[in-house]
């Protein structure tokens, strides 16, 4: 499947590693998991591997479709467009960890590696990139010999709740929007100190909540499930406790900053239907509008699996839950270093 192609490439990869007559089943399982379908936070939790994973694999051709290879968003400015805003979030990453030529990087939770590529390639850094999911690593590979990185980057499957790696194997480690998959924080972060050198650098960007979330609020609760149940989230923490998360496990936390304060294009302008684009325009709410309409249609001629609409419909869920918790109470945090303690 080519990366950002069309109707047929988005069809073709829809259900990942998922048969494709048994994609029908696999999106009500994954949607019975969430409190839509009567789901709970519990069951999230003590499932991670295969919610998550469920949900990769029916989404992530959509993601290649509408986002290309870098599934994230990024603190944006006045007059870049979304491409350019996304490698420089990736650069200024890079910076905050010092990265040098011959370092063994890790990313965490790295998707089919459009990060890993982009850092890799501005840094002359050998990164290696650790996900549960074997469709988006063999994309991942795929994209990573068309682009001549196959022998200086690479990935291994891996729960990053318990790594397939040594104590002290990484010069650095960064997590682009993906730790916020993990039941348990601390655990998470505890793996990462574990793998990465003492006195080494983490570095990470967080979806989080800010102390506007009232837990009290129908609306605000609503929100938050269309955000868990349209981006795999077992539970969406709070920015107090991510950093609390993290010295738990071990870290110095040198530097934490709320991106949106700065940011003067809102992080989730791409999804808001004020905002209109032509260089993404598949992401704008009338580009999505035409892509759930063209998926119900290749679902109807048999050219994408039974369930495909489903998926489509749950991922527009989360684009309108995004937008309406970051007006409101959903924030995009940046944690360039916390630092391990020397053992």
């Amino acid at each position: 499947m080519a990366t950002g192609g069309g109707a047929m490439d988005l069809a073709s990869g829809m259900g990942g590693s998922i048969e494709k007559e048994q994609m029908l089943t696999a999106v009500a399982e994954y949607e019975k998991y969430h409190m839509y379908y009567g789901g709970d936070e519990g069951s999230r939790k003590s499932n991670y591997t295969d919610m998550v994973n469920k949900y990769y694999d029916l989404a992530t051709s959509f993601y290649e479709y509408g986002w290309g290879e870098c599934f994230h968003f990024a603190h944006r400015w006045k007059g870049e467009s979304l491409r350019e805003s996304i490698k420089r979030h990736e650069h200024f990453l890079a910076l905050q960890l010092c990265l040098k030529p011959a370092m063994k990087v890790l990313d965490v939770g790295c998707g089919i590696g459009g990060p890993l590529r982009e850092i890799a390639r501005f840094s002359r850094t050998s990164i290696t990139g650790l996900n549960n999911n074997a469709y988006q690593i063999s994309r991942g590979k795929e994209l990573n010999r068309q682009c001549g990185l196959d022998e200086s980057c690479d990935f291994v499957k891996g729960d990053f709740m318990k790594m397939p790696f040594s104590n002290d194997t990484f010069d650095a480690v960064y997590a682009i929007e993906a730790t916020c998959h993990a039941p348990d924080a601390v655990g998470c972060y505890k793996e990462i100190k574990r793998v990465l050198k003492p006195g080494q650098l983490f570095a990470a960007y967080e979806w989080c909540m800010t102390n506007s979330f009232d837990p009290k609020n129908e609306e605000h609760q609503k929100i938050k499930a269309e955000i868990e149940l349209g981006d795999g989230l077992p539970d969406i923490r709070t920015t107090n406790q991510c950093i609390e998360a993290l010295k738990s496990a071990g870290f110095e936390v040198l530097f934490e900053e709320n991106l949106t304060v700065s940011s003067t294009v809102p992080w989730y302008a791409p999804l808001d239907a004020s905002s209109f684009s032509l260089s993404s325009f598949r992401l704008t709410a009338l580009g999505r509008f035409l892509t759930r309409n063209m998926v119900r249609m290749l679902e109807f001629l048999r050219l994408a699996p039974e369930g495909s609409e489903r998926v489509s419909s749950f991922l527009e869920k989360a684009a309108e839950g995004l937008v309406a918790g970051g007006r409101d109470f959903y924030t995009y945090v940046l944690f360039p270093g916390p630092k391990t303690f020397e053992r």
